[in-house]
């Protein structure tokens, strides 16, 4: 069966769930991947509140839906983000968030984490997207020095911090898909392999592989599918346009606003960036991958309800099958040359 291609609502969630579903469902796909905030999944209300989960599924069932993953990704943030600060306040649940203690917000980070699986487990979703936050990347500069000794405690907390929340993943049959995103504690190639390493490449924690943050710091995306084949557990579209050929455009893009030319890189819809999307898809053929095709719509230059579509159209047309039989096969097929005397 064709991997089903879903939407990512986090782009979307000042709409009603309602009204997103509805797009959607108009625009031709197969699902959502829902966020965990605005109105569209709340985990507080899955755990306690009757009918609330079989409300949601009727929603997207009304609008011909299915839903295969959801995405905490902000409470995520908080778990082992050092410093906690304004950002997080701004992001946050309130219940989160409390009084702003940062030992506080990251201990009640933690448990909505680990309600985000049971809340998942109870809507039949069995993958959970996010972010893990990180304590060292604030050092990623280097400078003032830092020394090995920080950066592999840094590892420690965590481990520390997320085994007991993947324990609650393992209880409930849910796996977690980190989305390897700079300011995570996996962010490239070489920080995947040590965030694996140091949870012991527990099943529980696997990868959301979302090329856009890695096409910016020159991570190959297709390599990146092949060598970590066996934790690509969910796969978002989004796509970066990269121009750094103008001696002035950096790569860390100066503090500049999103759509600013004098930026290095920019998000863009599916398709318009650099992203190589055949080459990619060719790799989740090879490596077995059939989980959802979710489209996380971001460009600063175009407006969403013309990319969307658009982008569904340009995946559709990516997301083949492997055959099922080599090409060459029938050059080795006997035949009859029915040539009799």
């Amino acid at each position: 069966m064709t991997r089903p291609v879903t939407l990512f609502t986090g782009q979307w969630a000042d709409l009603p769930f309602e009204e997103v579903c509805r797009l959607a469902g108009e625009w031709g796909y197969d699902g959502l991947e829902i966020a965990c905030w605005g109105d569209h999944f709340e985990v507080d209300r899955a755990l306690t509140e009757d009918g609330y989960v079989e409300g949601r599924r009727e929603i997207l069932e009304r609008h011909g839906l299915g839903v295969w993953a959801i995405s905490n990704h902000l409470t995520g943030q908080a778990v082992c983000d050092d410093p906690i600060d304004h950002r997080h306040r701004d992001i946050l649940p309130a219940s989160v968030w409390g009084d702003g203690d940062p030992e506080g917000v990251r201990q009640r980070a933690a448990e909505r984490m680990k309600d985000t699986a049971r809340a998942a487990a109870r809507l039949g979703v069995r993958t959970v997207i996010g972010f893990t936050g990180s304590p060292i990347w604030k050092y990623v500069a280097m400078f003032p020095p830092v020394s090995a000794e920080v950066i592999e405690a840094g590892y420690r907390e965590f481990a520390d911090r997320w085994n007991p929340i993947l324990d609650v993943y393992d209880e409930v049959g849910v796996r977690f898909a980190h989305e390897v995103h700079p300011s995570e504690i996996a962010y490239d190639y070489w920080s995947t392999v040590a965030t694996l390493e140091a949870i012991g490449h527990r099943e529980a924690f696997g990868l959301n592989w979302d090329p856009s943050h890695m096409v910016w710091q020159q991570v190959d995306p297709v390599s990146f599918i092949w060598d970590f084949q066996d934790r690509i557990y969910h796969v978002d579209c989004k796509d970066t346009r990269v121009r750094l050929t103008n001696g002035r455009n950096g790569r860390l893009s100066s503090h500049l606003p999103w759509a600013d030319a004098r930026r290095g890189w920019d998000f863009v819809s599916t398709g318009h960036g650099d992203v190589p999307w055949e080459d990619s898809f060719r790799a989740l053929n090879s490596i077995g991958y059939d989980g959802p095709i979710s489209i996380e719509w971001e460009d600063a230059g175009m407006d969403r309800l013309l990319g969307a579509p658009e982008a569904l159209e340009f995946v559709r047309a990516l997301n083949f099958e492997a055959p099922t039989a080599a090409f060459d096969a029938a050059f080795s097929a006997g035949r009859d040359d029915g040539a009799e005397g």
